[in-house]
């Protein structure tokens, strides 16, 4: 909280024009604070300037208003402006054009609080917002107007932590040599004004405000322009299931924010049974779409959002909302990270969700790791309630039960979509005991394309939620790696691969922060207790060994290397060509055509694209060939092989260990089309 907001030098006079007396603080008629005010461009929330020059201050402060306490407006230049309360708890105040003021909110207890929509803090989350500039994002050079955007099918995405690349201008620097590489899109970690300058970007308070610390809301629209100039889609990564636990100054005038009934890991529930936060959420939703051009939006851990009634009924209000103007014909794709395998949401009209199934499956082939949650995939696959028993074989049984649980998990994975769709979850059970037929997640996927499912050997969450950050790099053999990697890359679901894969970078992605030091020290004594549960750090030692996310030399640590000189951009370069040139204008419409488990750590998955050609991937990341039991008999081409020979060794009716083979038939029915 910060006392004496605004002192000018000696003898500074401000450029903000004077306010005319008693300008416009008549008390808002409750049309004011309709779903449509045209004459704030259709946002209750933030700054908005009105068609005659105008500003006006919106607050949302139902405990101020319920208790018949006074807000003021405190604006550079101008002094204090009392804010008229509205209906359901809004006040107003309205002024003179004030571009680039600085300013913030003083409740009637003296404290002062920043605009909860701010659309700029140049002093961090605790000091006053800024007014934007009028039409910002029509006054913003943008050199690609014209730009609508690509078809989500033909998304490779690459997950970026724009602090590490230096801010917004030098994410913009490494666009050109990702473009060169392959990808068509970036996903931003969360940019929304968090405390400090080092964070994950979990722990934003401000949503609607760019992180000053990585430069100006005009350089994050330079980033993505530069990248529709280069043909890549930009979507960010947004956080609507909590606020970080510093400068979060709503419990203070808006308790209704939040539940009171029900908590989630970061403590109360957003409560989006209310309209005006659902208003909120989705206003900011809307906001990056339309005011930074992102092409679209991953929605984080959604499943910690109480009410999915919002959730289901964004897409269409946000399409809605996008379909005039400038939005017109604009591809807007959304993406959720949803733990719990919600197909319906998925069929609502959201594009895709994160596989963690496919994420984890694998890594337990490639790690053997089997602590925490990916006990669920190195145990067999469990009943449904529908009744089926082992949801890993798609061949013949006898196949089925030669592979090991995490290899028909992934089975089912490539086959439909999601491992559990419906199964008792081992490690979900144990930790909710109360449960008496155990906890089951998911719903059946089957019929969803494989584009709707994210797939990744590696992101932010699962490496840097890890004590020490490390990457498969580091975890994995060579040879399994290769192999994983052009299975991810070549499968028809929608590939991520998160910042450093592509050089094989082996430096860390760490857990970091930068807050005050009473909470610096709650969260580094907390992660190093989380982790003492686990047997590789119940040692003391062990424990203490465990990178403090305060220091700043645990940010510095985490910057991976882009250096393109070893075998490893080379490689993703091959792969990315391949699924550019022979697979994305056949992923529309593609469907799965099984998948047979062809030994202990071996498989064949199969589609059929659209024009009916027959995409299949041969896998074997165990330690021993395995005889192919259904070659393609129709005209066969070999797209790719991970290790020298496999494809020919494969024609002659064997699967080599540690490797993967992309093959494409020209069935008997495509070609007589």
């Amino acid at each position: 909280m910060n006392a004496d907001p605004f002192l000018l030098a000696p003898g500074t006079r401000s450029a903000v024009p004077p306010l005319a007396p008693f300008d416009c603080f008549a008390a808002p008629s409750a049309s004011a604070f309709s779903s449509h005010d045209d004459s704030a461009q259709d946002y209750l929330f933030g700054p908005a300037w009105l068609p005659d020059g105008r500003v006006r201050f919106r607050l949302w402060a139902p405990d101020a208003a319920e208790q018949g306490q006074a807000v003021r407006v405190e604006i550079a230049g101008l002094g204090p402006v009392p804010m008229a309360c509205g209906p359901n708890g809004w006040f107003e105040a309205v002024v003179p054009g004030c571009a680039g003021a600085r300013y913030w909110f003083r409740l009637d207890d003296g404290s002062t609080v920043p605009d909860p929509a701010s659309r700029w803090q140049a002093d961090d989350v605790h000091g006053p917002s800024i007014v934007p500039a009028r039409d910002a994002a029509t006054a913003f050079a943008w050199t690609c107007p014209e730009w609508r955007g690509r078809p989500w099918h033909e998304a490779i995405l690459y997950e970026m932590h724009v602090g590490l690349c230096g801010g917004y201008a030098g994410a913009a620097r490494e666009l050109p040599r990702l473009a060169a590489l392959g990808f068509t899109a970036v996903e931003l970690m969360p940019v929304a004004e968090f405390p400090g300058t080092r964070n994950w970007g979990y722990d934003g308070v401000l949503p609607f405000a760019p992180e000053s610390g990585y430069g100006t809301p005009d350089e994050l629209r330079a980033l993505v322009d530069r990248a529709h100039q280069l043909g890549m889609m930009v979507l960010l990564d947004v956080v609507y299931n909590h606020f970080g636990p510093e400068g979060n100054y709503l419990h203070r005038y808006a308790s209704a924010f939040f539940r009171a009934d029900c908590q989630t890991p970061w403590g109360p529930a957003i409560d989006f049974r209310r309209p005006q936060v659902r208003r909120f959420f989705t206003e900011n939703a809307r906001y990056w779409l339309e005011q930074f051009r992102f092409d679209g939006l991953r929605l984080d851990a959604v499943h910690a959002i109480e009410d999915e009634g919002w959730l289901a009924a964004l897409p269409g209000e946000l399409r809605a909302a996008l379909a005039n103007g400038d939005g017109a014909h604009r591809h807007v794709h959304l993406v959720l990270e949803n733990d719990n395998n919600d197909a319906a949401l998925l069929a609502a009209g959201y594009d895709a969700q994160w596989n963690d199934d496919a994420h984890h499956a694998l890594h337990v082939l490639l790690t053997g790791e089997d602590d925490g949650y990916y006990r669920d995939y190195s145990a067999a696959p469990a009943t449904a309630r529908s009744g089926h028993s082992d949801h890993g074989g798609h061949g013949d049984n006898a196949a089925a039960v030669r592979g090991v649980p995490a290899l028909r998990h992934l089975a089912r994975v490539l086959g439909e979509g999601f491992a559990y769709q419906g199964e008792r979850s081992a490690f979900r059970s144990a930790a909710q005991p109360a449960v008496a037929d155990g906890v089951r997640r998911g719903q059946p996927s089957a019929h969803l394309p494989p584009t709707a499912f994210v797939c990744f050997l590696q992101n932010h969450d699962q490496t840097g939620n890890r004590a020490l950050g490390e990457r498969l790099a580091q975890l994995a053999g060579r040879d399994v790696l290769r192999a994983a990697i052009a299975l991810q890359l070549l499968c028809p679901q929608v590939p991520l691969v998160f910042m450093g894969e592509e050089t094989g970078s082996t430096q860390p992605f760490l857990y970091f922060t930068s807050h005050p030091p009473e909470l610096a020290r709650a969260v580094r004594d907390g992660r190093r207790r989380e982790f003492a549960a686990t047997a590789a750090f119940r040692d003391d030692a062990r424990a203490a060994a465990i990178p403090d996310p305060n220091d700043p030399a645990t940010f510095e640590a985490s910057r991976p290397r882009f250096d393109d000189d070893g075998e490893w951009t080379p490689y993703y370069r091959e792969l990315l060509a391949v699924r550019r040139r022979e697979l994305l204008h056949r992923l529309a419409g593609c469907q799965s055509a099984g998948v047979d488990v062809l030994g202990p750590a071996a498989l064949c998955a199969r589609w059929r694209l659209m024009d009916g050609v027959e995409l299949s991937l041969w896998l074997n990341l165990g330690n021993e060939a395995v005889p192919c039991t259904r070659p393609c008999h129709d005209r066969s081409t070999a797209l790719h092989e991970s290790c020298a020979g496999a494809a020919a060794a494969l024609s002659a009716g064997l699967l080599p260990q540690r490797c993967c083979v992309a093959t494409v038939c020209e069935l008997a029915a495509a070609r007589a089309r």
